[in-house]
């Protein structure tokens, strides 16, 4: 009896010690998702792999963040950055360096120089650094026309465009190839009406006495005019050299507008030629040519970076004779908003206020 009590109670001990580790094994389960479940794992935080001091002045860092299977990353990579874009300052004309870009006007137009006169009485209705020599661009292409016109050339002579005639200062285009062929009638017509530089050049190289002598005769028929401060170096107007004050570009529009070739070949919208046979149909470089709003008896334009936007006219303000003369002009059609302004100023407002209108830089008085 004492030894089978005995065994059992032995059997009772092992028993209770082989299930203790389990109970405690199960027990520290349980807490420990216990545990995991009222606390949350601190989420990870993306460090930058690549540190801001070793980036050059082309490389940045752009973060990316990606889901992936519901959890967020975050990572940073180095690229390189787009290359930066120079400033380019703008273009300074000469009327700019002059200062003429401080001169106000009641109108607030966008030409540093400006002169408008009544024809009939000779009265300059309004007047903006006028007296300034200044760069005029292919407004030299009038005097151009006009010593052509008074040298009675023949103007059915063929004139044929040479290397000579190619742009290497301004490197401007031309649709005249080196070798087309075009009369010297042809060749004046679309240098008055679509400024073709090629053929004011061949026009002055085909001078008697050539190039040299064309741009002699130019100046002498300056002083003849008048034009005290003009000055001419080639027949295109290409060169800032050529230079002329809006006083003395009025005196050359009323003497072109004496002939009417020059009349109607600068007026002219759009003109046919065929160089060497080939056709080219030109159009004004003024598109109030076209427009029903004006009645303009003579026109030309001109632009270089120098000389800014020109426009200079003859024209008819409600059966008033008007000489216009715009100088350095801001703005691809500034000139013809000027032009624009000035004609409505005219109609609206300058009969109310027949005064004069003088404007000046103020260290001129």
């Amino acid at each position: 009896m004492i030894k089978s009590a005995l065994a059992i109670f032995t059997s009772l001990l092992f028993i209770h010690a082989g299930l203790a580790p389990a109970a405690a094994q199960a027990a520290t389960t349980t807490t420990t998702k216990k545990t995991t479940k009222k606390v949350a794992p601190k989420r990870a935080v993306a460090t930058k792999t690549v540190a801001k001091g070793s980036l050059n002045n082309r490389e940045k860092l752009v973060r990316k963040v990606t889901v992936v299977k519901g959890k967020r990353h975050v990572s940073y990579q180095r690229v390189s950055a787009a290359p930066s874009v120079p400033v380019v300052p703008p273009v300074m004309t000469a009327g700019d360096m002059a200062g003429l870009n401080l001169t106000p006007d009641p109108l607030a137009l966008r030409s540093n120089v400006a002169l408008v006169i009544d024809q009939a009485s000779s009265q300059v209705l309004f007047e903006k650094n006028s007296a300034v020599a200044l760069p005029i661009a292919s407004v030299t292409k009038l005097m151009t026309a006009l010593v052509v016109v008074e040298a009675r050339l023949n103007m059915e002579e063929t004139l044929t465009v040479t290397d000579d005639d190619v742009d290497r200062e301004k490197h401007s285009s031309s649709r005249l190839r080196v070798g087309a062929t075009l009369s010297r009638d042809d060749m004046l017509h679309i240098a008055l009406m679509s400024s073709e530089n090629r053929a004011a050049s061949a026009l002055g190289r085909n001078y008697p006495g050539g190039l040299p002598a064309f741009v002699a005769a130019m100046n002498a028929k300056a002083r003849s005019l008048g034009m005290m401060e003009t000055h001419y170096v080639d027949s295109t107007g290409l060169s800032s050299q050529n230079v002329a004050s809006a006083r003395d570009l009025a005196k050359l529009v009323t003497a072109a507008y004496n002939y009417p070739i020059i009349r109607q070949y600068s007026t002219d919208p759009k003109y046919l030629v065929e160089p060497s046979g080939h056709a080219l149909q030109y159009n004004s470089s003024n598109r109030l040519t076209s427009s029903k709003d004006w009645d303009i008896g003579l026109q030309k334009t001109g632009f270089i970076n120098e000389a800014g936007h020109c426009l200079v006219m003859y024209t008819r303000i409600e059966g008033r004779p008007i000489v216009m003369v715009f100088l350095d002009s801001k703005g691809r059609l500034s000139h013809v908003g000027d032009a624009t302004r000035m004609r409505k100023w005219l109609v609206e407002d300058q009969p109310k206020n027949l005064t004069r209108v003088k404007m000046v830089r103020a260290d001129q008085g």
